[in-house]
């Protein structure tokens, strides 16, 4: 019975032992952790394993100046272009040595980072936190974020104002080879006495290339004061561009709150009837036109839209199957568009044809 009873004990042991095992290994690792953080130095942060303060050889009641004189001495000592170590030192690295001097100085010479640095040596056992953050500062952009936003987005309205400007010149001088415009700028000159002005004789007489090099530049200043160019072209304004946008973004916003607002309560709450200018803007956004879009129109153009009463959901519906159509019928009547539905109906994709041999 004894040796029964022995025989069921001994596999009860053998499945203890394991466990105690990984206990006492659990401990053991435990262990370890807490003895690499009892003085709180952990590898891989600040100075690892050594104390800042005891590789620039000062206390933590030194201050900023004694350290920063501590630390010139030690780098002008252990610079790799002068140090040799001596034979019992052969082993030792200037490189290395030189580099943990430059890190223990980096570490101390800012408050902040040595705020940081104090809590992890008073607070060891908060290790995640330690590691949080050193990295949060390393990682950390060296220049202001808002500096880099602001730089960036003043870039971008210099090249958008620039960009704008070459438009409306391109657009200014193609309108003075224009025949129309060149006429009508030439009278408006003529009358001016300004083209009279550019042929005086006298001791200041000018070569010809001269007299027609002013009279296209009085051409083109007559043309850009009375023409007045819509849409892509336009003559660039300064709050046009972005960062003056970004500037007045509460502004507009603050502004169409209220023009919102008062829209709803005129129209939908004391129901009062619209003027032009409010027939307008529903006739510009049942179009789906931009503002440049539609001041780009000529005034008969809207005086028509007016008569037909488009701000009306119906009459524009009807307006809009109207316009449908007669592109329609223009695509029909346009040769070049037979031609492309013969060669599609003869020889373009999906007809199915069979070649004799």
């Amino acid at each position: 019975m004894a040796a029964a009873g022995a025989g069921r004990a001994r596999p009860v042991e053998e499945r203890r032992l394991p466990a105690l095992w990984l206990c006492g290994l659990g401990l053991l690792l435990q262990a370890v952790c807490l003895v690499g953080r009892a003085h709180g130095l952990v590898e891989g942060l600040y100075c690892g394993q050594l104390s800042c303060y005891d590789v620039l050889g000062v206390s933590r009641e030194t201050s900023k100046s004694d350290i920063a004189r501590a630390y010139r001495q030690l780098a002008r000592r252990y610079h790799p272009d002068r140090y040799k170590p001596p034979d019992t030192e052969a082993q030792e690295k200037p490189e290395e040595k030189f580099l943990l001097i430059a890190t223990a100085y980096e570490t101390l010479k800012d408050d902040e980072t040595r705020k940081d640095y104090d809590y992890m040596l008073d607070h060891p056992e908060e290790f995640y936190r330690h590691y949080y953050h050193y990295y949060k500062r390393r990682l950390a952009p060296k220049v202001d974020v808002r500096i880099v936003i602001l730089v960036t987005v003043s870039a971008i309205s210099l090249f958008q104002y620039y960009s704008w400007w070459s438009s409306y010149n391109e657009a200014i001088h193609y309108l003075t080879t224009v025949p129309k415009y060149r006429i009508q700028a030439t009278e408006i000159a003529k009358q001016q006495g300004l083209l009279n002005r550019a042929k005086e004789k006298g001791k200041n007489r000018r070569s010809k290339d001269e007299i027609k090099e002013e009279e296209e530049e009085i051409i083109r200043d007559i043309i850009k004061n009375n023409i007045d160019i819509k849409g892509g072209y336009q003559k660039p304004r300064l709050f046009d561009i972005l960062i003056f946008q970004i500037v007045l973004a509460p502004y507009y916003l603050c502004s169409y709150v209220i023009w919102y607002c008062t829209w709803i309560y005129r129209f939908s709450i004391k129901g009062e009837e619209y003027g032009e200018e409010e027939k307008l803007y529903i006739i510009r956004k049942n179009m789906s036109m931009s503002r440049g879009q539609f001041d780009s129109l000529e005034d008969q153009q809207k005086e028509t839209f007016l008569e037909r009463k488009l701000w009306l959901k119906e009459n524009f519906e009807v307006y809009k199957q109207e316009q449908e159509e007669e592109l329609k019928k223009k695509v029909a009547l346009d040769p070049r568009w037979k031609r492309y539905r013969r060669w599609m109906k003869t020889e373009g994709p999906g007809r199915l044809t069979f070649i004799d041999d």
